[in-house]
């Protein structure tokens, strides 16, 4: 089925694992103006085909990859991909967002989704050549760890198909096939890394998939899409953020900046400052362990590092590693750090919940709660930690499980770190509420960028009271439905961090930038009428250039107020897709640690208001007072009919 918009190849594949049966999925143009791709186009996906019957290890549970449609038009940092599914993490509806190139090559192979369902009978790998689907045995892929394994593909198909044979690839490590609920999915060094969807990867007995083929993006006008792809790479150069912070230090410089305002989570989130956040902060990664940035296809950012692990070069560190397995669990050795990242990146996991769980399982350790051996501050067997839990073996089978069901198990559910299940990112709330708001009502759990990353507000870019809870909630929900569009559109969120003119970042006591830390709170109201007639602003903003490219690359007309609303759609959507399984008002929370004692115990403000900022939220939304969305809101973004 073709499509009249540029950037889409206008196929979307539905593959049944268990029947081998491929066949074309329907998707309209009418669906590509109101959910674009990427995780929105998921949810509507997952929207018509699940009941709230439906289990994460089962047949019925299916796994969305999709593009977005700025994917392979050049524009900057949209080489993303999204995988959504049924979360065995969560239980509910759940995407990861992913660089890389495979997205890219499923591109090029001529789709813009897969719809995968049923179970493979055999241990499997699937391979797609433009039309063509092969279901290949993968015994000799299973076992192996993220780099063997696409090596061993990479090593076949250059044989069969010759020395220039290129593809994208993505697997599942051991503990995807262990079904470890916080299981990533690989492509590369990019992991997809939160939710667990590695592990229904590994129910469905499906170790890795290969794209590869010959067509070509199709761009609606390509000189001044090339223009304007072109002023946009040198904006974000010129950003402080976008052209100086992430590339310097990358998103491990945030470390020394949360240590100064408290928000680096410590000791399990005890605390917001770590004393020897200098051994392990982005500064000393960038001077001492440093080889070179790296950066997805198409970005002009080059966030990542590069690190040496046992004489390899290989994927350093981010910041929530950094920080969890850092002032996280006490440990001031950056060097095992970047051996244990690399080593959950092998294994096939993600760090953030793996690291969470780890420092909930110290401090039940320390509270008498489990007798697991495991101490803050003693590193010397935490190595062998991470290969326990991805084989299941002795306490890893249980750590294997995530921070929340094993307080449900052993006690301490106050300082489990997570929301619906999904362990929190490293910024410490107490210290930025409205970052505590967003983890709380994210869709997909205790995530910093779902929950709409109001940190950039809060001290990290701008400098607004981080501790009041005013326009905290219509902020949010703005910011999450701009992210939610960028996501969509195939896009890196980063290119959202030069939303901010530049002198606000490099002129932080300036009498502009002052003026608007101070009105910022006072927003609210505005904000709340901004978001709701959405699709009367029929303009462009000067600092955000996505809109336009959809008109040059894809001639599609969009404004910034259709863009906003787009992500507004997107977002109640996950929601309501999330209600059918019994999501409400009651799983938007946080552990007891961040609402109900002070960081600073002789500053009682230094808590999550987080039930006072639910209820703006909630309405804001055009959700009940349940957290769920109603009927006119359904209808107003024409959800439901």
């Amino acid at each position: 089925m073709s499509s009249k918009y540029c950037g889409y190849m206008g196929k979307v594949m539905s593959v049944n694992l268990t029947t081998q049966e491929i066949k074309e999925y329907p998707w309209t143009d009418n669906e590509r103006e109101l959910y674009l791709g990427g995780k929105i186009m998921a949810a509507r996906i997952l929207c018509d085909n699940f009941t709230g019957e439906e289990k994460p290890f089962s047949e019925e549970n299916l796994i969305v990859i999709t593009t977005g449609p700025l994917t392979g038009t050049g524009a900057p940092s949209s080489s993303r991909f999204n995988m959504s599914a049924l979360s065995p993490q969560t239980g509910f509806i759940a995407s990861s967002n992913c660089g890389g190139t495979f997205g890219y090559y499923l591109k090029k192979a001529g789709y813009d989704a897969l719809v995968i369902r049923g179970r493979c009978a055999e241990k499997t790998w699937l391979d797609i050549s433009n039309d063509k689907f092969t279901f290949r045995s993968a015994d000799d892929l299973w076992g192996t760890r993220i780099t063997p394994c696409h090596e061993i593909i990479k090593e076949k198909l250059t044989e069969e198909r010759g020395n220039n044979a290129k593809f994208g690839t993505m697997c599942i490590g051991p503990a995807g096939e262990n079904l470890v609920l916080y299981s990533a999915v690989l492509s590369g060094e990019r992991a997809s890394g939160r939710t667990g969807i590695g592990a229904v990867f590994g129910w469905k007995n499906l170790k890795a998939i290969t794209v590869s083929g010959n067509h070509t993006v199709p761009v609606f006008d390509e000189e001044k899409t090339r223009k304007w792809c072109k002023k946009w790479f040198g904006y974000l150069k010129n950003h402080p953020l976008t052209g100086n912070q992430l590339p310097r230090l990358g998103t491990a410089g945030l470390v020394s900046s949360m240590q100064m305002r408290k928000m680096l989570s410590t000791k399990n989130y005890n605390y917001g400052q770590y004393e020897d956040f200098e051994k392990v902060n982005g500064e000393t990664l960038a001077e001492e362990y440093n080889i070179v940035n790296k950066g997805c296809l198409t970005c002009p950012i080059k966030c990542a590092r590069t690190v040496r692990v046992n004489g390899e070069a290989v994927k350093g560190p981010e910041l929530e590693t950094l920080g969890l397995l850092g002032g996280g669990i006490l440990n001031s050795n950056l060097q095992k750090i970047l051996d244990w990242n690399n080593e959950i990146d092998e294994l096939g996991m993600d760090t953030i919940s793996a690291s969470s769980t780890l420092a909930y399982a110290m401090e039940a350790n320390e509270k008498g709660l489990w007798d697991n051996g495991l101490k803050f501050g003693n590193i010397d067997n935490i190595s062998q930690i991470w290969e326990d839990i991805a084989y299941r073996r002795g306490i890893g089978d249980e750590l294997a499980e995530g921070s929340k069901r094993l307080s449900e198990k052993y006690g301490g559910r106050e300082f489990a770190i997570q929301s619906k299940g999904l362990e929190l990112a490293a910024y410490e709330p107490r210290r930025a509420v409205g970052q505590g708001l967003g983890y709380a009502v994210s869709n997909r759990g205790g995530c910093h960028l779902n929950g709409g990353y109001m940190v950039i507000l809060e001290g990290l870019g701008l400098n607004t009271d981080s501790q009041t809870p005013k326009a905290k909630a219509d902020f949010t929900m703005m910011f999450q439905d701009l992210m939610e569009t960028i996501s969509a559109s195939g896009q890196c969120l980063f290119t959202s961090y030069a939303f901010f003119p530049g002198f606000l970042i490099t002129r932080p006591n300036g009498g502009i930038t002052t003026a608007a830390n101070r009105l910022i709170p006072h927003l609210g109201g505005v904000i709340r009428v901004m978001n709701r007639i959405s699709p009367a602003i029929a303009m462009h903003l000067p600092v955000f250039h996505h809109t336009k490219m959809f008109r040059y690359a894809l001639g599609m007309p969009m404004t910034f107020g259709k863009y906003l609303r787009i992500g507004e759609r997107g977002y109640t959507l996950d929601r309501y897709v999330s209600t059918k399984f019994g999501v409400s008002s009651k799983d938007d929370s946080l552990p007891k640690r961040l609402t109900h004692t002070p960081q600073d115990p002789e500053n009682p403000k230094t808590v999550v208001p987080l039930e006072k900022m639910k209820k703006v939220y909630y309405k804001a939304r055009g959700w009940d007072q349940n957290g769920i969305p109603t009927v006119n809101t359904l209808r107003r973004l024409k959800i439901t009919k």
